[in-house]
C-alpha cells in the first residue's frame, strides 16, 4: 500500500536473495546446455554468509526449486551400432588327404645288349673218322640235269643213305623241274637223304666277301624252303672246292659247321667225249671200290654223264667190302 513503511530486515534480505536468483538461473543455463552434475557448490560458498540475526528474522521469499531439484534432462538414448548379421558361411569340407604319387623310380640303364655268340669257323673236312666202317655216298647237283631224279629215286627204292648238295639256281630254275622234283623226294624222306647247301650261282667262294659268301648261302637257304623243310645247314659244299681260312670264317659265321670235301673224286661230271675224256661207268665203279675205306667221303653228281650206270654196282661192292652207306649226318655228326 502507498507509503506503507517495509520493515528493515526485508531491505537486508535483497541482496541474499537476488544472489540465490542468480545462482538458480546459473543452474537452469547448465542444465540447458546438457550439464549432467549440479554443481557442489551450494549457495552459502558463493556469497558472504548471512548474520544469524538476518537469518532468523528475514522473511523467506518465495519458495524456489533448489538446484538439486532441477530435472536433468534426461539425455536421449544415442542408437547403438546396428548388427549386420553376416551369414555364417558352410563349414569348409575337410580336405580328403591327397595321397603322394609314387616317386617314379629313374629308369634303369638297360644293360648293353649281349652281342651274338661269334660262331666258329666252319670245318673243313675231307672224310670222317677212319676207324669205322661208314662210308658217305653225296651227290652234287648244279648244272647238268642228266639222270638226277632217276638216281633219287633208285636210292630211294633201295634204302641207299646219301647226301646231296644243291645249289638255289637249280630250285629256282624255270626251264626245268628236276631240282624241285629232287628236292620233294628228300623231303619226302629226311631220314634217308640229308640237304646240304652248293652256293646259288656256283662260285669260287675265295673270290668273295665275306657279305656276299653270306648272301649266296642265304639266297640258296631260301630257294630250297618252299619245296624242302630239311635245313642245309651245317652242310655246305665249296664250289670246285676252293676254301681259304676267310672262306670258313664266313661260312662258319653263316652256322655251316662242315665245308665238306672228299677224299674219292670220281670226276664223272665229264663226259667220255671229252678231251681229256670223262670216266667210263666201268671206271667209277672201280675207281670208288678202289678207294674207298671207312670214314671216306665219295663224290658224284647227279647229273654225272655214267653216275646212274655206276651207282647199283658201286652199292653192291661197298656193302660187299662190309662198308655201312650213311649220310653225313652220321659220318660227321649234326
Amino acid at each position: 500500500m502507498a507509503g506503507r513503511t517495509h520493515p528493515a530486515s526485508s531491505v537486508r534480505d535483497r541482496p541474499a536473495a537476488r544472489r540465490l536468483g542468480a545462482l538458480i538461473a546459473a543452474a537452469l543455463l547448465v542444465a540447458a546446455c546438457g550439464a549432467i552434475a549440479p554443481s557442489s557448490a551450494t549457495p552459502a560458498s558463493l556469497g558472504p554468509t548471512a548474520s544469524p540475526a538476518a537469518a532468523v528474522t528475514a522473511t523467506p521469499a518465495a519458495p524456489s526449486a533448489s538446484p538439486s531439484a532441477v530435472a536433468s534432462p534426461t539425455p536421449s538414448a544415442t542408437p547403438g551400432p546396428t548388427v549386420v548379421r553376416t551369414p555364417t558361411p558352410p563349414p569348409a569340407p575337410t580336405p580328403r588327404p591327397t595321397s603322394r604319387p609314387t616317386a617314379t623310380p629313374p629308369p634303369t640303364a638297360k644293360p648293353p645288349a649281349t652281342p651274338p655268340p661269334t660262331l666258329a669257323p666252319s670245318a673243313a673236312v675231307r672224310h670222317g673218322s677212319r676207324s669205322g666202317n661208314d662210308v658217305a655216298l653225296t651227290f652234287d647237283m648244279g648244272g647238268r640235269v642228266g639222270d638226277a631224279v632217276a638216281i633219287v629215286d633208285w636210292l630211294v627204292g633201295h634204302g641207299v643213305h646219301a647226301t646231296v648238295f644243291m645249289t638255289g639256281a637249280m630250285a629256282d630254275n624255270t626251264n626245268t623241274d628236276a631240282g624241285r622234283q629232287v628236292l620233294a623226294v628228300i623231303a619226302a624222306h629226311p631220314g634217308l637223304i640229308t640237304l646240304g647247301n652248293h652256293s646259288y650261282t656256283h662260285p669260287d667262294f675265295r673270290t668273295l666277301t665275306a657279305a656276299q659268301m653270306a648272301g649266296e648261302l642265304r639266297r640258296t637257304e631260301a630257294a630250297l624252303a618252299p619245296y624242302c623243310s630239311q635245313d642245309p645247314r651245317p652242310f655246305f659244299r665249296p664250289p670246285y672246292g676252293g676254301y681259304s681260312t676267310a672262306v670258313l670264317a664266313a661260312v662258319g659265321s653263316a652256322g655251316y659247321r662242315w665245308t665238306v670235301l672228299w677224299d674219292v673224286d670220281t670226276i664223272d661230271w665229264r663226259p667220255i667225249a671229252n678231251d681229256p675224256p670223262g670216266p667210263t661207268a666201268d671206271e667209277i665203279v672201280a675207281k670208288v671200290l678202289g678207294n674207298a675205306q671207312g670214314g671216306s667221303i665219295v663224290l658224284m653228281h647227279l647229273g654225272g654223264y655214267e653216275t646212274y650206270a655206276a651207282l647199283p654196282r658201286i652199292v653192291d661192292g661197298l656193302t660187299a667190302a662190309g662198308l655201312d652207306l650213311v649220310n653225313l649226318d652220321r659220318l660227321l655228326g649234326g
